[in-house]
């Protein structure tokens, strides 16, 4: 009799199955949106516009003697980091992390990353194919290590260039965009705010550069207070232009979407870079009686600099007020270099350095929830607003000290391994030809 029970209630089961169906599945994640993933295939090709942009910017402001060799970090990082991207970098800065310092090796190789599915560690799950943020973020690793470049121009060894921007990629920047980038990441956790890269982009190079430059020590030229002249600023102003378009995909990209953010983060973008290109200028208009070309073009990538972290976070208002402080302070920062007595060649320090710390520090200042609801999510993680922008300090410092010691020891590796200084011959003959064999200009 009870075995009769329990065959009769095992068919009612049976008849509710097949009734309402199988249990029900996992929620499927969020279905690729064709804008959005058009939009940030897109916005990967423009920062991938900007390294060469860089050449150019750098490429004109050195000697005419060492002009290939300067346009040849930029390039060679096109190379070399997009295939370092796909074998490790990926996989330790957008892994997922049990320690939040480091991503686990689940992307080795290329491995995993979805040409269809979303990637999975962003909150919420994105709207674009995963093989898309892999690219887009391909581009921030490409051009990060190539801006130390212009801190050690016309006086580092290639081969030493190579050596220790390869290793750099990997031991610097990955595990700091994982600290801030990754949804496991610490300072992710802790609320830090970074849109496109004032920590992860510009103050890890600015600080990697200021290190690089004093290890390696002055140029001859700068030793002997030699006159060294630009070769090209028509160059450099073009480098500066091209920049300034490809920055848009840099800060509105970071969106991840076709939708307002974006639009808030280009309006901001493109505001913060007209800023801080006025903000310089009237600097140098008080204090020298002449705005310069090159200033203008430094100022605007200043104003580039300084809205990075916090474009997709303020008001159109706020980005103008952030571009033109940075404008301005980062035009008086570069003559800092002359009174601590250190050879930045090229301004990385005063400009990508001063730039990030400033632009990072007034993201917490200004952001709001407005713009972006993740700034509500961060005072509250933070216990409000001063909470926000302690933890903007810790951010910046830790970032800073991270960058400064590793790149410390890298230099000091890379010179074990093959050495970073050129010869005085060389340096004297010029980079192009000692170590290139080929000029720059054959007129």
């Amino acid at each position: 009799m009870l075995f009769k029970r329990v065959l009769f209630l095992a068919a009612l089961l049976g008849v509710a199955t097949l009734s309402f169906g199988q249990a029900p599945a996992a929620p499927a994640t969020n279905p690729i949106d064709k804008a959005d993933t058009v939009w940030v295939l897109l916005s990967s090709v423009l920062v991938l516009l900007m390294t060469p942009a860089l050449a150019l910017f750098y490429g004109g402001m050195v000697r005419r003697k060492n002009v290939l060799s300067s346009m040849m970090h930029s390039f060679i990082l096109m190379g070399i980091v997009s295939v370092l991207w796909m074998v490790i970098g990926y996989s330790l800065a957008f892994g997922h992390s049990t320690s939040g310092l480091i991503g686990s090796f689940e992307y080795l190789l290329g491995n995993g990353v979805s040409m269809k599915q979303p990637y999975p560690y962003t909150s919420p799950i994105g709207t674009i194919p995963a093989g898309a943020f892999f690219l887009f973020q391909m581009m921030f690793a490409i051009i990060t290590p190539a801006l130390i470049s212009g801190a050690i121009a016309e006086r580092m060894k290639f081969s030493g260039y190579v050596v220790f921007t390869t290793l750099w990629a990997v031991l610097v920047y990955a595990p700091v965009a994982c600290w801030v980038w990754n949804s496991d990441g610490w300072l992710f956790k802790r609320g830090a705010l970074d849109f496109a890269g004032g920590t992860v982009v510009h103050l890890a190079s600015g600080v990697a550069a200021l290190v690089a430059c004093i290890m390696l020590g002055k140029r001859k030229a700068v030793e002997h207070r030699e006159a060294i002249m630009p070769n090209n600023i028509t160059t450099t102003l073009l480098g500066a232009g091209l920049l300034w378009v490809g920055w848009i995909g840099f800060n509105a990209g970071s969106a991840l979407a076709a939708n307002d953010l974006a639009l808030s983060a280009f309006a901001a973008t493109q505001l913060a870079a007209a800023a801080g290109m006025l903000g310089w200028l009237i600097v140098e208009q008080i204090r020298f009686k002449k705005p310069t070309a090159l200033g203008g073009a430094s100022g605007l990538v200043a104003g580039l600099v300084g809205i990075t972290p916090a474009a997709g976070y303020v008001t159109m208002g706020s980005a103008v007020l952030l571009g033109l402080v940075v404008g301005v302070v980062c035009s008086l920062a570069v003559s800092l270099k002359h009174k601590f007595n250190f050879d930045d060649s090229l301004d990385v320090v005063g400009v990508h350095g001063v730039g990030g710390l400033i632009g990072a520090i007034l993201t917490g200042v200004l952001a709001t929830g407005a713009i972006n609801s993740a700034v509500d999510d961060s005072l509250k993680t933070n216990g409000g607003r001063l909470g926000l922008i302690l933890t903007q300090v810790i951010a910046v410092v830790s970032v800073a000290a991270f960058s400064a010691i590793g790149t410390a020891i890298l230099i000091k590796l890379t010179q074990a391994i093959v050495g970073v200084r050129v010869t005085s011959e060389e340096e004297s003959l010029g980079l192009d030809l000692a170590l290139h064999g080929e000029a720059g200009y054959n007129l």
